[in-house]
């Protein structure tokens, strides 16, 4: 999954999408039912927790949770496996998440370029 050097810079340069703009499909194109998805963290966690804004993220939560743990149980590190497996999942689970939308828009780009050829000739 991801785009590829050779792919982005030489050959699909047209279909592949660049991944700091946003989609330019319709997110339920093809889906009837798809959620949003949405931070689940409120604005009061953000505030005490005082995260960078690089780090407030749909697992912005798990992150807060396991910030508080390892300030209750300093020294002992070890204290907190749950909640670092918690954030640790939820950023992997992200990471697919992003993936399978990136390769989504490829996709519907590479269907749009054929569609467009066909209608030309």
């Amino acid at each position: 999954m991801g785009a590829h050097l050779a792919r982005t810079y030489i050959t699909g340069r047209d279909t592949e999408p660049d991944p700091l703009k946003t989609s330019a499909f319709d997110p339920h194109f093809g889906f009837e039912h798809r959620k949003e998805r949405e931070m689940v963290a409120t604005q009061e966690q953000m505030n005490l927790a005082q995260l960078p804004l690089e780090q407030r993220d749909y697992c912005a939560h798990h992150l807060i949770k396991l910030m508080k743990c390892k300030r209750d149980n300093w020294p002992n590190f070890l204290a907190c496996k749950h909640e670092r497996h918690d954030w640790d999942y939820c950023e992997h689970k992200d990471y697919v998440m992003r993936m399978k939308e990136y390769e989504r828009e490829r996709r519907l780009l590479v269907r749009k370029k054929r569609i467009e050829e066909a209608q030309a000739a």
